[in-house]
């Protein structure tokens, strides 16, 4: 049954807590299918003033190396027509600065907490895993970042072919003591393969999807207006991208525990990545936007439940292949 805190600004008819929110990905038990997606909500605390991040499914971290990093040159941030362009670049502060800077944060909140890592090569991955070993016992997943499109050197952040997918889960799971999500760019040939790379790599989930390279020229300068040219498209452009994804990885790997998350606007979007075989869904550029979307959509969904007789919100998972 869903529960709203004393701040949470989730305004729920007192009928829609008839419906039962929680769901699984894997062994990881959540009291809701929505997650905060990495990148949106900082590293910490950020968002726990506009509601309680224990009431959310789980809230996953901005993706962190075991180096600082500086990311991108400006400007880096574009509006699209129908979503957003962004060219961050992974800034972050290092591992081991946050586990002592922002980590204490957010275990206060209560919140199931979800560390997205990256790196440059296999062995920056390695070092990663290390890193977080002494805090294990705090987090509930690893997301490993395999398909960031707005790095600068794109051939070490960009894994796009099974094998390679394969050997870096494979080898952050060899060290790691909690469920490895393998995160997965649309922007390759064929999405199976390279899930099939993570499922063989030990991946006890994928995140389908990341965002879309894309590229936005300025009409008055004639040049890229970003900085490093071009960046991640999110929004509802991604969106219909992240359907057919999860719904072919869905047909090819029924008991695949699968995180959906692209262009997430409203409770409706949510359910429909579901239908299509996501156990839960990330709610990243929403977030932007208004901060308070990730509360919204949780109370979206359990309308929509209750209005179409739908008593576990687990009965929507893949209901798009039950008539196959």
């Amino acid at each position: 049954m869903h529960k709203t805190s004393g701040n949470a600004p989730v305004d729920l008819d007192p009928g829609y807590v008839l419906v039962d929110l929680s769901t699984r990905v894997g062994t990881l038990e959540l009291v809701n299918p929505i997650i905060a997606a990495s990148g949106t909500i900082g590293y910490g605390d950020e968002l726990s003033s506009y509601g309680d991040l224990a009431s959310l499914g789980a809230v996953v971290t901005k993706s962190l190396a075991h180096f600082p990093w500086d990311g991108n040159p400006g400007l880096r941030l574009a509006p699209l027509a129908t979503g957003m362009l962004n060219s961050v670049g992974l800034q972050g502060p290092g591992i081991a600065s946050w586990k002592s800077k922002y980590l204490p944060k957010l275990q206060s909140t209560g919140a199931k907490i979800v560390v997205s890592i990256w790196g440059r090569t296999l062995e920056d991955f390695q070092v990663a895993v290390h890193e977080l070993s002494d805090a294990f016992e705090s987090l509930s997943a690893l997301e490993v970042n395999l398909s960031c499109p707005n790095h600068l050197d794109k051939k070490t952040m960009f894994a796009q072919s099974p094998s390679d997918t394969q050997n870096i889960i494979e080898s952050v799971s060899r060290h790691c003591k909690v469920p490895v999500w393998a995160k997965l760019s649309p922007a390759v040939a064929n999405i199976v393969e390279i899930c099939q790379g993570a499922v063989e790599g030990g991946a006890h989930a994928v995140t389908l999807v990341n965002t879309m390279p894309g590229m936005k020229i300025d009409m008055g300068t004639q040049r890229a207006v970003l900085g490093a040219k071009s960046g991640g498209i999110s929004g509802p452009a991604l969106h219909n991208i992240a359907v057919r994804c999860i719904y072919e990885c869905r047909s090819n790997f029924p008991d695949l525990p699968i995180v959906g998350v692209g262009g997430v606007m409203t409770g409706q979007d949510a359910i429909e990545l579901m239908l299509a075989g996501a156990n839960a869904v990330q709610v990243g550029t929403a977030s932007f936007l208004s901060p308070r979307s990730t509360w919204k959509i949780v109370s979206e969904i359990a309308k929509y439940c209750n209005e179409n007789n739908i008593s576990r919100v687990t009965d929507l998972v893949s209901q798009a292949h039950t008539s196959e």
